[in-house]
């Protein structure tokens, strides 16, 4: 039988304040549909706003002000392209989140 954590171990574990308000901020990222859309496009597909817009039928205005949010929260990049901009995830682990998600709702 695994004996029980003791109060010392479990203080070492758990992040502190500041961490876990950086985590509850990362998080939050998810918690919007919208914003949440925008995240599986971009798991598929390096896309640029008036793409964004079209295929999940949003106005460009509120694409980009999800854009906006993700860009500064590090989730996302972009990449000029002549004129164009093309925003993707900035790291595979979005998608990996996304999945797990999708996984445990059972879609």
């Amino acid at each position: 039988m695994k004996q029980s954590a003791t109060a010392e171990d479990i203080k070492y574990y758990v992040p502190d304040n500041n961490a876990t308000g950086k985590i509850a901020d990362f998080f939050s990222l998810f918690s919007d549909s919208t914003r949440l859309r925008v995240l599986c496009a971009l798991s598929i597909s390096r896309l640029c706003v008036t793409d964004i817009a079209d295929l999940l039928g949003l106005n460009q205005t509120t694409v980009s002000h999800q854009l906006r949010i993700l860009k500064g929260a590090n989730a996302v990049s972009c990449e000029r392209d002549g004129k164009m901009l093309y925003y993707k995830l900035e790291n595979t682990k979005i998608n990996d989140i996304l999945l797990i998600g999708v996984e445990f709702l059972g879609y």
